[in-house]
């Protein structure tokens, strides 16, 4: 079976067919750097990477970007009750972010674009649109002009008055039909700003990521991914702005939406304040547990999060190392099996794979216990067991690290990102969060040296 995905625009499973098979691309939607993100917001940033790393095996090459949103009505309050420069906020929590990530194994995209270092294809986009009737100027601002668009609606599938409820439309005079949404915004001379054609301002949140997958993957993308929460208005009106600045090219050719986690018998949302934080959770809990969880459901699927979710992780993962742990007078090398790969193929089926890999680690200790020592079947359990743990970023690290929950061979980006956070906490005067952070990482046996050179780390 080839690759096949669910299309959130077709809504139908479809084979994977990428424009060019020496390398696809795919665009996910990054995160507004204003504070610490919450585990459901890592969900697509996990799934995903999977995704990045099967492209990669099947293809040989992947473009995979993630871009950072730093500039934000959310960002610029949170600056100005602080009373620093966007930037401390941006640079700490992007920072933080990155740290998060590393945390939980979430592998690193090919490019990270940030708005700020985007405006000026911002607004050559924004041009564009005016350019072809697409939006106008009024009073100030800019706005895409919906009805120029018949094809609005298209991948949520929405009708026009839902669409406007589901917006949460500000009703502004200036505005030709409520439903227009906001391409470019004056700024005051107490918010970021930058100058343009219709006069010192700042970009609205949908041109941004349009104008970033533009940059770095050209009109039309194979695959753009986020969370099912951003499929309206963001991505419907992603869409809507790029194929009218593209001549009516395809914007996106599949597009993937993760379920949301739920917690509390709600959805996670910082809105409801029913919310972990990724950095709350990683001091508390193994990150590997973190992830397997976040993988134990189909990404398309809601995700019951609760700390007994985690421990059942904990728990598995035990059983998994203790098979290594057993297995280790064996040699082996990681070989993906081919009943993963089939899984993966079927819509990123990381349940079945879960379930193949504790198939493997079940047979394996069935052997060891009935004193079965047939070398070439447990190099083959072995070669299997850490192969299907490969395809999802889980059992790489050694028995005894799982077991002494210190910190692994391999860990150095996660180590790298929090000494970032630090030196930004550093930067911004929070004192108490930089100490926070050494002490993290001297509790796992990682010491700071800071010097005239810069900020050293080296194990105690």
């Amino acid at each position: 079976m080839s690759l096949h995905l669910h299309n959130s625009l077709t809504r139908r499973l479809e084979p994977f067919e990428p424009q060019d098979p020496a390398c696809p691309t795919m665009y996910v939607c990054g995160p507004t750097v204003y504070n610490y993100v919450h585990i459901g917001n890592a969900r697509p940033y996990v799934v995903f990477g999977v995704l990045a790393s099967l492209l990669r095996r099947r293809f040989g090459a992947v473009r995979y970007v993630r871009n950072i949103t730093d500039v934000d009505d959310k960002i610029n309050n949170a600056a100005r009750e602080q009373g620093v420069p966007i930037s401390t906020i941006t640079d700490r929590f992007a920072a933080a972010f990155r740290a998060d990530m590393a945390g939980i194994g979430a592998f690193a995209p090919d490019a990270e674009p940030t708005v700020t270092g985007h405006i000026p294809q911002i607004i050559s986009m924004i041009e564009r649109l005016i350019a072809s009737g697409n939006a106008y100027v009024a009073e100030a601002h800019v706005l895409f002009a919906v009805g120029s668009f018949d094809r609005y609606g298209k991948l949520s599938g929405r009708d026009r008055d839902d669409m406007i409820a589901g917006a949460r439309v500000d009703v502004a005079p200036y505005k030709r039909d409520p439903a227009d949404f906001v391409l470019w915004k004056p700024s005051t001379d107490d918010l970021p700003g930058w100058d343009s054609p219709w006069g010192r301002g700042r970009p609205g949140w949908h041109i941004e990521c349009s104008a970033m997958a533009e940059a770095h993957l050209g009109e039309t993308i194979d695959i753009h991914a986020g969370g099912i929460d951003l499929q309206f208005p963001h991505h419907e009106n992603e869409i809507a702005q790029s194929e009218c600045a593209h001549g009516g090219r395809v914007f996106a050719r599949y597009w993937l939406h993760n379920g949301m986690l739920n917690f509390g018998g709600a959805k996670m949302s910082k809105s409801l304040g029913n919310i972990e934080k990724i950095h709350d959770l990683l001091a508390k809990h193994p990150p590997e547990a973190l992830r397997y969880a976040l993988l134990s459901a189909h990404y398309r699927q809601p995700l019951e999060w609760s700390d007994t979710v985690i421990e059942q992780c904990v728990r598995t993962l035990d059983r998994l190392y203790g098979t290594l742990r057993d297995l280790s007078h064996i040699d082996a090398t990681a070989v993906i099996p081919a009943g993963v790969e089939q899984a993966l193929d079927d819509d990123l089926n990381t349940p079945q794979v879960l379930a193949i890999v504790n198939d493997i680690a079940r047979e394996a200790r069935a052997r060891l216990a009935g004193g079965d020592a047939d070398p070439a079947r447990l190099v083959a359990l072995k070669s299997d067991l850490l192969g299907a743990g490969l395809a999802l970023g889980l059992l790489q690290q050694s028995p005894a690290d799982w077991f002494s929950r210190g910190a692994v061979d391999g860990d150095e980006a996660r180590i790298a990102a929090l000494v970032d956070e630090r030196n930004a906490a550093k930067k911004a005067r929070e004192f108490e969060r930089a100490d926070a952070i050494r002490e993290q990482l001297a509790a796992e046996g990682i010491l700071l040296e800071d010097t005239a050179a810069g900020v050293r780390w080296r194990r105690a």
